[in-house]
């Protein structure tokens, strides 16, 4: 084996050999018992980040660790066509060539995206391998092949046809950055520093005003009446009058609504039943007339007046404001902190508008949804999400489904030359219905959030019945982000249940989000985002996988420290380099099947049994979904037992015939090889790299690690009571290297320990250790007696008396002396202290943590003078 640990050497090598073999790939029909996870389809725009790289990480070690247990496991990737990011990234190209998206046209324009996506779409896949991803590649979807077409036209027709799709028109969000309606999810509310301008409203008749308060003036320009609450006494006598609008002069009926709060300002709202869902729905309780002063790129419409026509919304803000500041309208106006509603896409504030939409009503299907999570049938990890869905979904709208977009999948409805619409599954099923071929198809595409909500079954065949729906729906687990619980995976569970009749998934683990290593959010203008290829390029794929799992701790964010991602490169290179050892000093031995602990020594048995222990727990935590607890698991039993124990303890027998230890060499070989597929699942380049080299994995009978069964811990190999013994003895031998080292002595100093046991069965396994404890502890002497010897450091460690002794030396002497300085070093600290603390005038003066420092620095100076007592005095102190 190379001396040198070099991830870059072998990783790519083993990603180029599984997939020439397909060693991934899963049958549609197995006698094997399926498990499937769907990939959450990365924008095929764009380059993996961290984010994904931690789901990624965890849908490859539950894929694994299944396939490696006997399942017919899949994980189906693929990519989606991201309407808008991929539309707005095409524009700017084609902008910077001196052009439009519409003087190219629409087929130019899409023929073009198109072009953009097949050089690109690789990408994905490349990043995707550099990590290590088992996917079935041959099963690889894209949210606008033709299946996938072909399974959203058939979900629109059949809501349409049971009426839960429908055309209509309602207040939509709509952004002007991108010039098409959003749905509710793709507005983000951000918290703005604005003003509450309180504007006075003159009654038509007399000379009375009342004053409104609004945040956006210049809206107010197409206000239709004034809204006050039925039951508040102060304005029963406006019922049936008008106030004049300003700076127009429309005469605005006052009228009473419910949602009326009479708390806020004075009580009586503008309504704007155009440009505010509120007083829209207002408006259509009580007849209003919609008059619509902000267009679709928020520059304002003619029915706005000809003095603000085509000026934008921001300016015409403060030109209002002007204008009612001049004619004595504007009565205060107020620093004022909102939320506003931007565009999460362009980052734009968004724009209520009155527009003609396809929407999609979700109600019922939110109410199954909500009963799979009520029946415990869907499973979400952590559970604390579990409100936050039942609030959603028992209070979900309408969603607007249509976008004023190109990419995408257009909407299968089309209209005739009389304005009639037909919805069918291609134009020629239209004509038939609409009897003429005279169509034109509605130009608007659907959100990509539809074609997405059908992903766990329309990428395995659905509509069709085939042998992969049947094999691997419903799946088993779905790894995302809680940021997308409600835009994608409700809508996946709501889409499943209605279209197939059974929930898509059983189990979804929502990951928190990676942030840097002070927990700050990653961000390009922070200047702390981190390419996940980068890492792998200086610390290997294996190192960043196992820091990203080893990081996944339900319910919380992951604050990634590349300090830990060098130390889990450490680990791989302590695993390297205890492989090349003991390949080197086994020579002749090879992986065992046959291992059989009653016919072993106990330090062979003490391994057996703590490996079996370690696999059982692996698989629970694995289950759980605790990979957090799963890695620590695993890299305890690497470092700090197979490595800086067993090694050690094999050390002295390799390479010799020694009866009192028989087929260590093949314990030692038979441990690595069962950790090795123990760890392959987090570490899969160098677990395979490693196994490949072992003598006697062909007992195996798998050409590669990944199909190698998954350790699950054999329990003829716990041993309670050996390990109990061992561990005894590991912490002697622990006290006693650090006392060598305490009295400075050098590795061919002579010294002896000896020890005193009051349990017989101990005391006999203690001695039996002699040849190896002096091995470990470079002793002469390891012996069990009824009395410690003088001139000796003396100790008790897990209940056993102990004493190390150095010829020539006393050592009790030494001690005494040494505990003696240090008491005299402590005293005056000591008493300083209590003083200080016995002073009124610094209780009374110093801060509190000033005088809880203080308080604890004295208990811990008092139980150290304790403890040196007790070590000078035999325990008295």
């Amino acid at each position: 084996m190379e001396k040198t640990f070099d991830p870059s050497a072998y990783e790519q090598k083993w990603q180029r050999w599984w997939s020439e073999r397909e060693i991934f790939r899963a049958e549609a029909d197995s006698a094997k018992p399926s498990y499937c996870i769907m990939i959450p389809p990365p924008n095929v725009t764009g380059r993996l980040h961290l984010g994904h790289a931690l789901q990624s990480t965890i849908q490859d070690l539950l894929t694994r660790w299944r396939r490696m247990q006997g399942y017919n496991a899949l994980w189906l990737p693929g990519t989606d066509h991201a309407g808008i990011a991929t539309q707005v990234m095409v524009e700017r190209q084609v902008e910077k060539e001196g052009t439009t998206r519409e003087s190219l046209g629409r087929e130019a324009f899409v023929k073009r995206i198109w072009e953009w996506k097949e050089k690109h779409q690789g990408n994905i896949r490349q990043q995707l391998d550099e990590l290590g991803a088992s996917c079935d590649w041959s099963r690889e979807r894209f949210t606008l092949d033709d299946g996938m077409s072909r399974a959203v036209r058939e979900a629109f027709v059949r809501l349409y046809e049971q009426g839960t799709i429908y055309r209509g028109e309602y207040l939509v969000n709509w952004s002007p950055g991108l010039d098409t309606a959003i749905s509710d999810l793709e507005v983000e509310m951000r918290e703005v520093a604005g003003k509450l301008y309180h504007v006075a409203y003159p009654l038509a008749e007399g000379d009375g005003r009342i004053v409104v308060a609004t945040t956006r003036p210049e809206t107010m320009l197409g206000d239709t009446a004034v809204a006050f609450h039925p039951q508040d006494e102060r304005y029963q006598e406006l019922a049936g009058k008008f106030a004049l609008l300003p700076l127009v002069g429309r005469k605005l009926p006052f009228i009473a609504d419910d949602v009326v709060q009479p708390e806020f300002g004075t009580g009586l709202v503008k309504v704007t039943p155009a440009h505010d869902l509120t007083d829209f729905e207002i408006g259509k309780r009580h007849d209003l007339p919609r008059v619509q002063v902000i267009d679709r790129l928020g520059r304002m419409t003619e029915e706005a007046g000809d003095e603000w026509v085509g000026m934008d919304r921001d300016a015409a803000r403060a030109r209002v404001v002007e204008r009612l500041r001049d004619e004595g309208y504007l009565v205060k106006v107020e620093e004022y902190t909102h939320n506003v509603g931007h565009c999460q896409r362009s980052g734009v504030p968004i724009e209520p508008l009155v527009s003609t939409q396809w929407f999609c009503d979700v109600s019922d299907m939110a109410a199954r949804a909500l009963a799979g999570v009520d029946g415990v049938e869907l499973e979400l990890v952590p559970d604390t999400w579990r409100k936050t869905w039942e609030h959603w979904l028992g209070s979900i709208r309408p969603w607007c489904i249509s976008r004023q977009l190109w990419w995408g999948h257009q909407i299968p409805a089309w209209y005739t030359a009389e304005g009639e619409v037909v919805v069918a599954r291609d134009r020629q099923a239209a004509a038939a219905i609409a009897g003429t071929d005279e169509l034109e198809q509605d130009p608007d595409v659907l959100d990509t959030w539809f074609s997405s909500g059908l992903w766990p079954f329309s990428t395995l065949g659905w509509p069709d019945e085939t042998a992969d729906l049947r094999t691997f729906y419903p799946t088993d687990v779905l790894v995302t982000g809680f940021d997308i619980l409600f835009f994608w995976v409700a809508r996946m569970v709501m889409t499943g249940i209605h279209f197939t009749g059974q929930l898509p998934f059983r189990t979804v683990h929502l990951t928190g989000l990676v942030r840097d290593a002070q927990g700050q959010k990653m961000s390009k203008t922070k200047g702390n985002t981190v390419d996940p290829l980068d890492l792998i390029h200086e610390y290997g794929a294996d190192a960043l996988r196992f820091t990203l799992a080893a990081l996944d701790s339900p319910g919380r964010d992951i604050p990634l420290d590349i300090e830990r991602m060098a130390g889990y490169r450490a680990f791989g290179n302590k695993i390297w380099n205890a492989v090349r050892f003991s390949l080197a000093r086994t020579e002749g031995a090879a992986v065992a099947v046959d291992l059989d602990p009653s016919q072993l020594a106990a330090p062979e048995r003490w391994i057996l049994s703590r490996l079996a222990r370690v696999e059982a727990e692996v698989n629970e935590r694995f289950e759980a979904f605790r990979f957090d607890e799963a890695c620590r698991a695993l890299y305890g039993f690497f470092w700090g037992e197979l490595c800086d124990w067993y090694i050690e303890l094999a050390k002295p027998v390799l390479g010799v015939d020694d009866p009192g230890r028989p087929r260590a060499a093949e314990v030692l070989l038979t441990v690595i090889e069962r950790s090795l597929r123990l760890l392959h699942p987090v570490m899969p380049f160098l677990s395979e790299e490693l196994w490949q080299r072992l003598p006697g994995r062909e007992a195996i009978h798998q050409e590669s690690i990944a199909l190698a069964p998954y350790p699950r811990g054999r329990e003829a190999w716990l041993d309670d009571r050996v390990e109990a013994d061992m561990a005894s003895f590991m912490e002697i031998i622990g006290w006693a290297r650090k006392r060598r080292a305490e009295l400075g002595l050098g590795p061919r100093d002579p010294a002896e320990v000896t020890l005193v046991c009051s349990e017989p069965a101990l005391a006999g396994f203690l001695a039996a250790q002699s040849p190896l404890a002096r091995a470990l502890a470079t002793l002469g002497r390891w012996e069990v007696v009824a009395e410690l010897p003088p001139a000796a450091s003396r100790d008790r460690v897990v209940g056993v008396d102990v004493a190390l002794s150095v010829a020539g030396r006393d050592l009790e002497a030494e001690e005494r002396v040494r505990v003696e300085s240090e008491l005299g070093e402590l005293a005056p600290q000591i008493e300083r202290l209590v003083g200080l603390l016995a002073n009124d005038d610094f209780i009374a003066k110093a801060p509190a943590n000033v005088v809880g420092k203080n308080r604890l620095r004295l208990d811990e100076l008092e139980s150290r003078r304790r403890a040196m007592l007790a070590a000078l005095h035999g325990g008295e102190s």
